[in-house]
């Protein structure tokens, strides 16, 4: 779309004025900047550019390429968490909506009750985004047979396609349509009214301003950002009693922003001299990733490129699914990073050598595809702490995957139901007759998909072999969370006209 409001943050004034500010142009900031537009000026920060234009982000064949692209100017930003898995965060207009696999499906209703929505509000929202950006999946021969494995294995009943999230096997919501073209929040952009919004790109964040002198606490009044040559800009809040800074930076770039603007935890500030606002210990607190784990079945025959099309939503807590093709094994991709192959050793040489490696590899190698299991909330969580004062820069994260056991306990279970996909009768025919999952486990782990020591013949114990081969799904969140940093609005505790909306508030991913 070519929209009249949006603009590189060089053409800002140094000093403007609105009723909101919004920071942060994803899955959270671009529809809040829609709506708001329809009655208020807006101005919205992402410090990325387009998805427009970028067929690495458009095209499901170039899914992973962002992913893989450690340039400064890739949508995708690499980080690696204290705990030695490789994780991205997004740097782009549309947010993890243009680098995700872009599975639909609705929270449960069990979710929406127990973070305190109305839940008729949020049926009424989800129609205005499934209008835009979700679709029914072509369900082709490898992900067909998944789906049939999985009501094979006793993930049942059958629900079809649907966008509820129910117990059971379904057919879930993709953001590809028919052509295999992705579809992101920034396309939600379109609902917004032009005269009220104006979205700059290229626009970096680095603090909140706040008034403190007459105000009987901290009020934001707006924030300080620069552009892409390093020219420093000013915009302000209008004064009005509804007037508000947002922050829709995510789950990395909101208790970030938080703490570089004077708000985290006292000491940790003052070890980064930074003068300290408010002190709030639970800034960057409860940051929780939920855990993937991943088999990878060769098959002999060819196979769809599919991103996740079905899912086993299981009883117990996991769920499983699945994605095809070459795209997944690493041809279209960077073997340097993305997905399963993804070489243990960072030199130069160990690069190369691993290039030089996949490259020769026969195109039967790549024939084939993941059936995987996340896990449900998680139990685990860890945090986020500053590393530097540059807000560019990556914050340090653990997330301490495993570390309550029934998070374990939920991935062996998932594990031991991907099994029994994979011995089905329905997904026979994509598997080789006599390889067995042992050894399927066993070729699995020994790719290097994060930085952890691997075990040998990890296959005797499924533990082992969530521990060892334990890999992101883009679903992290915490570090702003809901009664210890925002309240029941999402408004920061003990400051005025600030509140954080995004996934950085979540205790567990819906």
């Amino acid at each position: 779309p070519n929209y009249s409001f949006v603009h590189n943050a060089t053409i800002a004034p140094s000093t403007s004025y609105y009723d909101y500010i919004i920071v942060g142009g994803g899955t959270a900031g671009c529809p809040l900047a829609a709506t708001l537009s329809q009655n208020s000026t807006v101005l919205l920060l992402e410090r990325g550019g387009s998805p427009y234009g970028n067929s690495n982000i458009t095209l499901l064949s170039s899914f992973g390429s962002p992913l893989s692209d450690p340039s400064p100017t890739s949508p995708s930003q690499r980080f690696i968490s204290t705990d030695g898995v490789i994780n991205a965060r997004a740097r782009v207009l549309g947010g993890g909506s243009c680098l995700n696999a872009g599975f639909y499906s609705r929270a449960g209703p069990a979710y929406v009750q127990g973070v305190g929505w109305d839940p008729r509000l949020v049926n009424e929202s989800y129609h205005w985004v499934e209008e835009v950006v979700a679709f029914e999946p072509p369900m082709r021969a490898w992900q067909s047979a998944v789906r049939d494995g999985l009501i094979e294995a006793g993930v049942v009943p059958f629900n079809g396609f649907t966008f509820d999230h129910v117990n059971g096997t379904k057919v879930g919501g993709t953001i590809f349509d028919r052509d295999g073209n992705r579809h992101t929040a920034a396309d939600l952009l379109g609902y917004a009214n032009p005269q009220g919004l104006n979205v700059l790109l290229h626009a970096t964040v680095s603090k909140i301003l706040f008034r403190t002198t007459g105000v009987a606490r901290p009020q934001a009044q707006g924030v300080v950002f620069k552009d892409s040559a390093g020219v420093q800009h000013r915009a302000y809040l209008k004064s009005g009693p509804k007037n508000e800074v947002i922050i829709s930076a995510g789950s990395l770039g909101s208790p970030q922003l938080l703490m570089l603007s004077g708000i985290g935890p006292a000491e940790h500030l003052k070890a980064h001299n930074i003068s300290l606002l408010l002190d709030q210990p639970m800034v960057g607190q409860g940051m929780s990733d939920n855990p993937m784990n991943a088999i990878y079945i060769p098959s002999p025959l060819p196979v769809e490129v599919s991103l996740i099309q079905v899912v086993g939503i299981t009883p117990f807590g996991s769920y499983i699914e699945a994605a095809s093709g070459e795209n997944f094994g690493g041809r279209t991709t960077h073997p340097r990073d993305f997905g399963m192959l993804s070489p243990k050793e960072r030199t130069p040489e160990a690069l190369a050598e691993a290039i030089e490696q996949m490259s020769n590899l026969p195109d039967i190698a790549f024939q084939g595809g993941f059936i995987l299991e996340k896990i449900m909330g998680p139990l685990s969580s860890g945090h986020l702490e500053l590393e530097s004062l540059d807000p560019d820069a990556n914050p340090s994260v653990t997330f301490n995957y495993f570390k309550e056991p029934e998070d374990l306990e939920r991935c062996v279970e998932g594990l031991q139901t991907i099994e029994k996909v994979i011995n089905s009768q329905a997904f026979n025919r994509f598997k080789y007759e006599g390889i067995s999952v042992q050894t399927l486990l066993n070729m699995t782990a020994s790719n290097p998909v994060n930085m952890l020591p691997h075990h040998a013949n990890v296959s005797m114990s499924l533990e082992q072999f969530c521990k060892d081969t334990v890999m992101t799904i883009w679903h992290y969140h915490g570090g702003c969370q809901v009664g210890r940093v925002v309240d029941s609005d999402y408004k920061v505790i003990g400051i005025d006209s600030l509140r954080v909306i995004d996934g950085s508030t979540f205790h567990f991913s819906p």
